[in-house]
């Protein structure tokens, strides 16, 4: 394994969640807003609590290539609407089905699941609205690249294709390379996504872009093992989510198919990969090395 940099993951991740969350409320509608059932849930469900992983990934990439998190804003903002929708619709009755999400009862448990779809579906809605804002801000093939990344990662080719192969595969017995093809799809095309949205705003150079793309693609799957490994042998008061979740439901995880072992190992080796990925670049990409190590290693 490469050696740790020394960073306050802690710290980097505080500021800009709170950048990110100051931004985010002054975007979505307020609660008194018509119809105020809907304001109130895609509120409700944007401020309940997670990491702001994503943005965040997009904000650090931009600062590696010499800009500034305030610029990429909206995009960052953009990519956790996306990632707050498909989590209200992940957990519908119909999908996984779950009571709790970050400590928290579930959007459709409080709102009821026709609200809570359409609470999804506005997030979704919303985060191309303020894609399209960023027009001006930077160079229009920048942006348009930017929103071709961002879609494909969103739709059939990234994360809904990779829940439909989730849903399919419940209960089933599926091989090592369908199970990573669903992570790489459902996680890992987003994660990906925001690192090179924020690298994108700028003219970098290609190099630099295949690296984050690299490293991003690494990062995602090593994110989504990650996770599956929590289900199984994590604190539900620390993640805010009832554990052992994926083996009643009968997922298909790392866990399930390799054994818990192999799986820690499968985690190790997409950390090292994503880390390899940046070698070609300086000391300023060391706090995408630091969210490496914090993927490896968190506990919720």
């Amino acid at each position: 394994m490469k050696k740790r940099v020394n960073i306050d993951i802690s710290s980097y991740f505080s500021e800009k969640k709170g950048m990110i969350d100051e931004a985010l409320d002054k975007i979505l509608p307020p609660e008194d807003m018509d119809p105020t059932v809907l304001s109130r849930a895609m509120r409700y469900s944007m401020f309940a609590g997670g990491k702001r992983l994503r943005p965040i990934l997009c904000i650090a990439s931009a600062e590696v290539v010499g800009g500034r998190g305030e610029e990429v804003l909206p995009v960052a903002c953009a990519l956790e609407c996306i990632h707050t929708y498909s989590l209200i619709h992940d957990d519908l009755p119909s999908m996984d089905n779950d009571d709790f999400r970050r400590g928290m009862p579930t959007n459709h448990r409080v709102f009821g699941e026709a609200v809570a779809i359409l609470a999804g579906d506005a997030l979704l809605t919303l985060a191309f609205n303020l894609l399209s804002s960023c027009f001006g801000a930077t160079r229009p093939e920048n942006m348009l690249r930017i929103i071709k990344e961002i879609s494909s990662a969103a739709g059939h080719q990234g994360m809904v294709g990779g829940q439909t192969i989730d849903v399919l595969s419940t209960g089933k017995r599926i091989d090592e390379a369908t199970l990573k093809d669903m992570h790489k799809r459902k996680t890992g095309a987003l994660i990906r996504a925001s690192l090179l949205a924020g690298a994108l705003f700028y003219d970098v150079d290609e190099l630099v872009i295949d690296s984050l793309s690299s490293y991003g693609e690494h990062l995602g799957l090593a994110f989504q093992i990650a996770d599956d490994i929590l289900n199984v042998t994590g604190d539900s008061s620390t993640m805010g989510k009832g554990t052992g979740s994926d083996a009643r439901l009968g997922k298909a995880t790392y866990p399930s198919i390799l054994g818990l072992e192999e799986a820690n190992k499968c985690l190790r080796v997409s950390v090292e990969r994503a880390l390899v990925s940046l070698e070609n670049m300086d000391a300023q990409a060391d706090i995408l090395r630091a969210i490496a190590f914090f993927v490896m290693e968190r506990c919720y």
